[in-house]
């Protein structure tokens, strides 16, 4: 997704991202080292520039450590899978519009582009059923 070809806004892919991620990641996030882990990161952005893409883990990692319990329980559900079904659609419209057309969005330099977010928008299909 982050391969150029793409005009999608990569913020949506952060909830995206934290409703599909593992248990095992999102426990380690929540736990004492992923928490250090988002502070040094923070503390390294105050100082330093971060180009965007670089800073996607960051962000994740704080949507990750400060959402409510509520919408982390969302995970592994049938209304987590729909919303990230939404989410991914959006996506796949945002990202063929913007391209022009199918035929377009197949070409050499946005194929990479193409096949993710037809990855992205099967995988919660898959967890649908």
């Amino acid at each position: 997704m982050f391969a150029k070809g793409t005009a999608i806004h990569k913020s949506f892919l952060l909830p995206l991202f934290a409703l599909q991620a593992p248990s095992s990641v999102i426990s380690w996030i929540k736990g004492d080292y992923g928490t250090w882990v988002a502070f040094l990161a923070f503390l390294v952005r105050l100082f330093y520039y971060i180009p965007g893409q670089l800073e996607l883990p960051f962000f994740t990692m704080l949507l990750v450590i400060v959402a409510p319990h509520q919408a982390m329980n969302l995970r592994d559900t049938q209304s987590g899978s729909i919303v990230s079904l939404a989410i991914a659609a959006y996506l796949a419209f945002q990202h063929f519009s913007k391209v022009g057309s199918v035929r377009s969005a197949l070409d050499k330099s946005s194929i990479v582009a193409t096949s993710a977010i037809i990855f992205i928008t099967i995988i919660p299909c898959l967890f649908l059923l």
